[in-house]
């Protein structure tokens, strides 16, 4: 069982030392940078307003706040495709803890700094983009069960793609909306 924490610490890589010769692992990694490199650029153009504009009608939190909490998701989500590669079922995650984590990250972070949580937008979406750059194919393709997804088993591409690569995109699409542009 894995177990969520703040770095994702603990939960050690069953893949192979140095750089993969995966193309599947680096094409992940690629569109991981490349989504949380269009939340940064559009990060550093927003006005002192937009930054403290509620993300949503639904989500209170600020954007800057959501901006800071993609960065701080990363190592969580590369820890969960860490440890599904090193055969772990994953079934202490639920989308109740995910609430509360959540809930705790918006009141602890309500005034994060622009310059902060783009520079751990990019530091820790960097960190993202290498671990998944050693995954190897064989690794990519291990899937155990997930509770997130309802207990099904699921791959490692398959947590990469809907969690580390997506959260940049569906935030910026939401944080685009929300602001109107």
């Amino acid at each position: 069982m894995a177990t969520i924490g703040n770095s994702g610490a603990g939960l050690e890589s069953n893949t192979k030392a140095g750089p993969s010769t995966s193309h599947r692992a680096e094409s992940l990694a690629a569109r991981i940078e490349e989504g949380a490199g269009r939340l940064e650029g559009f990060a550093e153009g927003l006005l002192d307003v937009e930054w403290h504009t509620p993300a949503s009608p639904t989500d209170k939190r600020s954007v800057g706040v959501i901006i800071h909490h993609v960065a701080t998701m990363y190592p969580i989500e590369i820890g969960v495709a860490r440890a599904i590669a090193g055969g772990q079922s994953v079934s202490d995650v639920t989308w109740d803890l995910v609430a509360q984590l959540n809930a705790k990250h918006a009141r602890e972070n309500a005034h994060a700094s622009k310059s902060a949580a783009i520079t751990l937008l990019r530091q820790n979406s960097l960190e993202a983009a290498a671990a998944v750059r050693a995954f190897t194919d064989e690794d990519l393709d291990r899937a155990t069960p997930f509770l997130l997804s309802s207990g099904a088993p699921v791959t490692v591409q398959f947590v990469i793609e809907d969690h580390a690569l997506r959260h940049s995109w569906h935030h910026l699409a939401a944080i685009r909306k929300a602001l109107g542009r």
